[in-house]
């Protein structure tokens, strides 16, 4: 029964005042008007009731802080931001005007512009529970962005991938012309004795510095393994020729 009452009393304060501004149209009685459409939640006429009012007394603080205030209820966040903001320059203390942009601010993930709007209003008044409140849950917010990522991957510098024969305890690189395989010679010497040992690692070796041309290698151990077979065949003892009568 209350509240039916309620609403009959505004209902009935709503027709007065309009009745009130239908008479006299430049009248201010437009802003209590705009208050009780915005308590009954008929916020697109009080929207139009305040535009109305601010022709006829532009910069109106009052009445551009309710229209701020209208605007966000129809959602019209940047209309009711610009109204606000410029309310603000006129007068940089009004509490009605910074706790309407504060949220607004917060939605638009302003985060330091919304903390400002509270801080102005905490420094009227240093009890306000909406500001507190919502300046608390913004420096949360911030400090979270802030704190040092954990367990970043350190940066990778370009790794160079050493010879197979440079690492520790690695087989050398085989050189293509193995200690015990024989050598398929050149000039028509396919029977060239095989490559010693020392020489072998000297060619393995010359695989990590690349200034050395491994055909080079190759061709000396070639020429000193032709030059011992044919001292073989010089010093080897005469074979014995036996003559058969017949």
């Amino acid at each position: 029964m209350a509240s039916g009452s309620k609403k009959t009393d505004n209902a009935a304060e709503i027709d007065r005042l309009a009745l009130a501004l239908a008479k006299e149209p430049g009248s201010k009685v437009f802003i209590p008007l705009a208050e009780e459409y915005g308590k009954a939640g008929r916020w697109e006429e009080a929207v139009v009731v305040l535009e109305d009012g601010l022709k006829t007394y532009p910069g109106f603080i009052t009445a551009m802080v309710a229209l701020g205030r209208a605007y966000e209820q129809v959602s019209q966040p940047v209309k009711a931001k610009a109204i606000l903001e410029e309310a603000i320059k006129v007068s940089p203390d009004n509490l009605r005007a910074h706790r309407t942009l504060a949220r607004l601010y917060a939605t638009q993930g302003a985060k330091d512009a919304a903390i400002r709007s509270c801080n102005a209003i905490l420094a009227v008044n240093s009890q306000d529970q909406e500001a507190l409140a919502l300046r608390t849950s913004l420096d949360n917010a911030v400090a979270r962005e802030h704190v040092p990522a954990q367990n970043q991957p350190a940066v990778e510098f370009e790794k160079t991938e050493k010879p197979q024969s440079d690492r520790p305890g690695a087989k050398p690189i085989s050189s293509g012309v193995g200690g015990d395989a024989p050598l398929a010679g050149t000039d028509g010497d396919d029977h060239l004795a095989p490559i010693r040992p020392g020489l072998t690692e000297g060619a393995t070796q010359s695989r990590s510095h690349p200034g050395i041309d491994r055909s080079v290698v190759v061709r000396l151990e070639q020429w000193l393994h032709l030059i011992q077979a044919r001292r073989r065949d010089v010093s080897a003892p005469p074979q014995s020729v036996q003559n058969t009568s017949v």
